[in-house]
C-alpha cells in the first residue's frame, strides 16, 4: 500500500477491532471504499497478520503507536 489514510485513537479502554472499525467506517464515508488493509504499530497486536471482517491486519514499524493506516492492497 502506498496511499492510504492515517488514523489516531488512543483510547485505552476500547478494544483494537472497535478502532479499526470506526476507522473503516470513516474511510468508507469519505472515500466511497471498504479499504482492506490496516497497518498499525507491531506493540498493537498480538498475532500479525490477523483479520478482523474483510480487513487484513498487519504490523510495521513504521507506523506509530495509536495509528492506524488504512488502505487498498492489492490482492
Amino acid at each position: 500500500m502506498n496511499v492510504g489514510m492515517l488514523w489516531f485513537d488512543n483510547d485505552p479502554k476500547t478494544d483494537i477491532t472497535v478502532k479499526i472499525n470506526r476507522a473503516v467506517d470513516y474511510y468508507q464515508h469519505k472515500y466511497g471504499q471498504t479499504p482492506n488493509l490496516c497497518l498499525v504499530h507491531p506493540s498493537m497486536v498480538k498475532t500479525s497478520p490477523l483479520k478482523t471482517g474483510r480487513i487484513e491486519v498487519r504490523s510495521s514499524r513504521s507506523v506509530l503507536p495509536n495509528h492506524f493506516w488504512l488502505g487498498l492492497h492489492a490482492i
